[in-house]
């Protein structure tokens, strides 16, 4: 019971809604709710508290989920390390939003009629990291650079083009104001060294690759943006801009899993398509 309202809080922490939590968990709000009161029960303190449409945490809940968040994470895999899976069971696969639209699509659509039992759902690379080591997701498929992968095995895919995007070719001869995706987030932080040293400095920061790409395509500024990305979104060639001579302006793709994954049958058998799906694009 402890452990239910645990984790039960903490994703109350990501979803800020005791409806989406309950989505989450396949339990009724109710539940969720009684989870919560369990806890503070047990706990004597208040644990979370309105914020308009959301719930937010009190600080003695933040407080608390800082000090057991890494062993509750860590507890929550082994667990799943333990779970017998079947032909039949439910498993979810954490993957970055452009990835999954710009290169995963027809190659999923033919796995699932293998293994119709898989979930896909969207996520930045340090969200995924995180389900991923918890066991709330079997697999990740992340983007950007990978820092913190502690207990997980990492595969890379594949270092993504990155072209400019500008209905007019950039002119590289002076320091050049470009749209990016967000340099805050962890697994973009690399990129911002790589664009600085080739003459592109950072000017507008975009949450979306699609967003920036759309202004780039606008004229509002160059938007650095992933190939696979500018494809999708029809963007044509003539619009699409190598970088300056010399640059490094690539994204990494990666592959994420629990090291137990390789010895179950289904797991293995979707990183080794997975891996060979992107081994054919990179060749």
């Amino acid at each position: 019971m402890l452990l239910e309202g645990l984790e039960t809080l903490a994703l109350l922490a990501q979803e800020k809604t005791m409806g989406k939590v309950a989505g989450r968990l396949y339990i009724t709000q109710s539940a969720v709710s009684k989870r919560i009161s369990n806890l503070e029960a047990r706990l004597g303190k208040k644990l979370v508290e309105p914020d308009g449409r959301h719930l937010r945490l009190t600080p003695d809940a933040l407080a608390l989920l800082e000090r057991i968040g890494p062993s509750l994470d860590e507890l929550r895999g082994q667990l799943f390390d333990s779970q017998h899976l079947t032909d039949q069971s439910r498993l979810a696969i954490a993957c970055s939003e452009t990835i999954l639209a710009g290169y995963l699509g027809p190659l999923l659509n033919r796995h699932l009629r293998r293994d119709p039992y898989l979930q896909f759902s969207t996520h930045h690379t340090p969200v995924i990291l995180e389900r991923v080591r918890a066991g709330d997701a079997v697999l990740g498929v992340c983007a950007g650079e990978i820092l913190h992968a502690r207990g997980l095995e990492v595969v890379p895919l594949l270092e993504e083009e990155m072209v400019l995007v500008s209905p007019e070719p950039p002119d590289f001869g002076q320091p050049l104001a470009v749209v990016t995706i967000d340099l805050g987030n962890p697994a973009n932080r690399y990129l911002e060294h790589r664009l600085r040293s080739a003459g592109l400095t950072p000017w507008m920061q975009m949450d979306s690759y699609f967003a920036a790409a759309e202004l780039g395509r606008a004229g509002v500024a160059p938007a650095v943006v992933p190939l696979g990305v500018a494809r999708l979104m029809g963007i044509a060639a003539a619009l699409r801009h190598a970088p300056p001579a010399g640059a490094r302006l690539t994204r990494p793709v990666s592959l994420v899993f629990r090291p137990s994954s390789r010895k179950r049958e289904r797991l293995a058998s979707l990183i080794a398509v997975l891996e060979r799906h992107f081994a054919e694009l990179a060749g």
